[in-house]
């Protein structure tokens, strides 16, 4: 029967002084490179986060469709952030990016186009423009000074008015002095002077932040510092139901819903609180399939995706448990894990299963998930909200694992244990044997093996699952590195 270790606290390591000292001296008869002698002396203490910083608030970037809206935004930002492509309706949701200007920090908001007289999907487009105005500091109104003034020009120009919201308005497409008698055209407009710009070329665009940095309030202690904050990323493949499960966390309509797959395309952050913290959960786009065969703006909404993976903390994974899982459920759950993130599975759209759907959907996670059956799994409901409060529990046991660290000599004693009940296969007349083993670090676990002979993968997915089963790695991938030293020559 397996003797278990337990941790109750990580960050106590249980050791007499002098113990690992004790434990690693069987490593003075092997080669070790600087590198070795590096990991084994190195500080694993962890740093404190980011300082908070002061910000000047947000500002909105509006207008109709298809007036460079987003590529303003990124010049803004000064990295490629938003998806951009010439065709109408892109972007759909309200996205927010972190900018810089004269060295006051603020918010960019990127929206949807704003037309009149629309219903499904673009109506709720234009839903999330107008919460956007409503909640900035101030406005940037777009407006295609080639095109000229438009009927839903004056309308988005009315619909400031009623909000009350500064307004610095940017006539775009001024690509050189001879589009200047362009700009000047929409004064008639009556909210201010155009400032001639071409967000393509960057040309004005330092005039134009200038007038609104004049607009904005005074600098403030920014509640955005990541202290205490922990990333959530939504992923999985199209119409799975992660923007409703924004919506529901959020309890307002936080993201564009449709039934159309795909709707969402930008990654859209929010920070929400939940039982009296604060979580930053990012909605992204569906991934339809290997991102090299996706085009257009699936293939750009499919970088942002992985980006997103990248920056969060813990993905949380939507399977329509409605529907038999598929190879591109498992290729997204993949994606997670071998990004290193703690990682939690949620089965939505539970409402709509009968008993007979609820079995054949365990033999799948059985035989589809056998390698990851350390993944928590979550009934829920983003529609109703059924089981959906369950979340956060599941989350907090992934990232708790994720940060967790085996004291060296809790590992070795273990590790001993493991190797005199079930040693390495003899190979080639030869037994390799752990000689000494360390935590190198966390988020994910990094576990480094030193051993005198190559380990078989099977025995190391062996000695995988023994940790799991005796220091609870539930909701994190663990990676364990070998590296094989012989002994000196004497």
């Amino acid at each position: 029967m397996p003797v278990t270790h337990t941790i109750s606290d990580p960050t106590d390591t249980g050791e007499q002084p002098g113990w690992d000292t004790a434990l690693r001296a069987g490593l003075d008869a092997y080669d070790l490179d600087p590198a070795d002698r590096a990991l084994l002396d190195g500080d694993h203490a962890s740093h404190g986060g980011p300082a908070p910083t002061l910000t000047r608030g947000s500002v909105a970037v509006v207008g109709r469709p298809n007036v460079g809206k987003s590529t303003l935004v990124n010049r803004i930002v000064g990295r490629r952030e938003a998806v951009v492509l010439d065709t109408p309706g892109v972007t759909r949701d309200r996205v927010s990016y972190p900018a810089q200007w004269a060295g006051n920090d603020f918010m960019v908001v990127d929206t949807g186009g704003w037309d009149v007289d629309q219903a499904g999907m673009a109506a709720r487009v234009a839903e999330q423009a107008e919460i956007a105005i409503d909640l900035a500091d101030a406005v940037i109104l777009v407006v295609d000074a080639v095109v000229g003034i438009t009927d839903t020009d004056e309308q988005v120009v009315r619909l400031l008015r009623r909000s009350g919201t500064p307004v610095v308005l940017a006539a775009n497409k001024v690509d050189g002095p001879s589009g200047e008698s362009d700009a000047h055209a929409l004064w008639s407009l009556g909210i201010g002077e155009p400032m001639a710009i071409s967000a393509l070329h960057g040309r004005g665009i330092g005039d134009l932040l200038d007038a609104v940095m004049a607009l904005l309030p005074a600098p403030t202690p920014s509640s955005a510092a990541d202290d205490g904050v922990r990333r959530v990323a939504l992923v999985g493949r199209p119409n799975v139901g992660k923007s409703s499960l924004l919506n529901m966390v959020a309890r307002s309509q936080r993201a564009v819903v449709d039934a159309t797959a795909g709707t969402t395309r930008d990654p859209v952050d929010e920070d929400i609180t939940v039982d009296g913290r604060v979580w930053r959960f990012v909605d992204t786009a569906g991934i339809r399939r290997r991102i090299h065969q996706t085009t257009g703006a699936d293939y750009y909404a499919s970088l942002r995706t992985a980006a997103a993976i990248e920056r969060s903390e813990v993905a949380v994974v939507l399977i329509d448990a409605a529907h038999a899982l598929s190879e591109q459920d498992v290729r997204v759950i993949q994606m997670a894990v071998d990004a290193g993130k703690a990682t939690v599975l949620a089965l939505n759209k539970w409402d709509l299963m009968d008993p007979e759907r609820r079995f054949y959907l365990e033999r799948e996670l059985d035989e589809e998930l056998v390698q990851l059956r350390w993944i928590p799994r979550v009934n829920i409901s983003a529609l109703t909200g059924r089981r959906v409060d369950r979340l956060t529990g599941a989350l907090d046991t992934a990232l708790r694992n994720w940060d967790r660290r085996i004291p060296t000599g809790h590992l070795n004693a273990f590790l001993g244990d493991l190797v005199a009940a079930h040693p390495h296969p003899v190979r080639g007349g030869k037994q390799p044997r752990i000689v000494f083993a360390t935590q190198a670090s966390t988020r994910p676990p990094h576990l480094v093996l030193f051993t005198s002979g190559f380990l078989d993968p099977a025995y190391r997915r062996f000695i995988e699952r023994r940790l799991r089963e005796d220091f609870d790695f539930e909701g994190t991938p663990i990676h364990i590195s070998v590296r094989v030293r012989e002994r000196r020559r004497r």
